[in-house]
């Protein structure tokens, strides 16, 4: 496949037909090279991996579904460092090239989905996130992408980082073709839906930079509409960059818990941002992940009050638009936080969160997001689905 814009592996020149007629047939997608595919290795974003480890024997079960359903894929998309990064950039096999915005990064870790989704290369593409990993990147290359309800898509056959957080999800470009996935990953039909009522974070959108709230205010306008019944205000008592703190040390633990073996074993070239990140989690007390763990209960008992059933949260799904390329790493450790301390709102609750491509800010797409509870994938899926007809 012609590649201008760094999306795919070189490593993994996949090529496999959907099994028959199915709900997806005709359609193409990608799968991020955290997904195993029989006979290929996956290379999760670090030469090392790839070579310390053999091919897959069996398809990760996300990937057989799709295939399942009858879509066709084309091609294994490059990630961040085994998914510990956010902008989609890798020292080894460079940064995909966001077609929205050539001089700004796409976003990560999913970075290669969301760009050949947004390029045209594929229907759709398949990522992880567990930190913002669909979400920023959908938001920087202008897409729909959702983070599913923890624990409701198998993550068999994926490499994962910090199982408390590991999700998967997809990226399309228009509403129809997004529920149209989602039928065939959770298997039922996707209903238009409207909620009772929205909750505008009011806390989130004052995180986000100015340009960037304002150019999500007219969508933020046309929701409301939608819904009927809104208010404006502040889910966080804390503060959300308190809230990140929490669940960057939990991560952090469990990813280093996840990778400690293999890194002690094979001394593996890593960007100095990831060194940090796992130096991080290899260096955290029982006593602050107790700690951190205990405020986890707390923030869910709080946010399910706020997140009842038929209520949705509107939020910016980052706080700014794609970042400049090429930036010094002590200014993308910042625009990292900031990302971080709205994507974690979803992350400590274990509930799904799908972002819109309704924003803009000076010809630059960006992303907002509606948060529902546990379980209500479907819902937000039709809500998407049905304001597409609207706003």
């Amino acid at each position: 496949m012609d590649d201008p814009y760094n999306a795919f592996c070189d490593h993994a020149a996949v090529y496999i037909d959907g099994a028959g007629e199915g709900p997806l047939t005709g359609l193409t997608f990608a799968a991020k090279d955290l997904f195993d595919v029989a006979y290929y290795r996956t290379g999760g974003g670090n030469p090392d991996w790839l070579m310390t480890h053999p091919p897959a024997v069996r398809h990760a079960t996300m990937v057989e579904t799709l295939l399942g359903a009858g879509a066709t894929l084309v091609g294994k998309t490059h990630t961040d460092e085994l998914s510990r990064g956010i902008f989609g950039e890798n020292p080894h096999y460079g940064t995909p090239v966001n077609p929205r915005a050539e001089n700004r990064l796409p976003g990560g870790s999913s970075s290669g989905s969301a760009v050949a989704v947004a390029a045209g290369m594929v229907d759709f593409a398949i990522g992880t996130d567990t930190g913002g990993s669909v979400r920023a990147p959908a938001s920087f290359c202008g897409l729909y992408g959702i983070r599913p309800t923890h624990d409701r898509l198998s993550l068999d056959g994926v490499l994962g980082q910090a199982p408390s957080f590991d999700t998967a999800g997809w990226f399309a470009r228009d509403a129809d073709l997004f529920a149209q996935i989602g039928a065939a990953m959770f298997d039922g039909d996707i209903d238009d839906y409207t909620p009772d009522h929205l909750v505008i974070a009011s806390d989130a959108f004052a995180a986000a930079d100015d340009d960037a709230a304002a150019g999500l205010k007219p969508a933020v306008g046309r929701l409301s509409e939608a819904v009927g019944a809104s208010e404006w205000r502040q889910i966080s008592p804390d503060g959300l960059d308190v809230w990140l703190g929490h669940q960057s040390v939990m991560q952090g633990r469990e990813a280093w818990q996840t990778f400690a073996d293999w890194i002690d074993q094979n001394n593996p070239r890593f960007g100095y941002e990831v060194s940090e990140i796992f130096h991080f989690g290899a260096t955290l007390s029982d006593q602050r992940i107790a700690e951190a763990k205990e405020a986890w209960s707390r923030i869910v008992a709080h946010m399910d009050t706020i997140l009842t059933a038929s209520t949705f949260i509107c939020l910016p799904t980052t706080p700014f638009a794609a970042p400049l390329r090429g930036q010094p790493r002590a200014a993308t450790k910042e625009l990292r936080r900031r990302i971080g301390s709205l994507a974690c709102i979803a992350g400590l609750l274990g509930a799904p969160q799908i972002t819109l491509p309704l924003g803009d800010v000076d010809g630059f797409p960006l992303g907002l997001s509606l948060l529902g509870p546990r379980g209500s994938d479907e819902q937000l899926l039709g809500f998407a689905r049905q304001l597409s007809r609207v706003v």
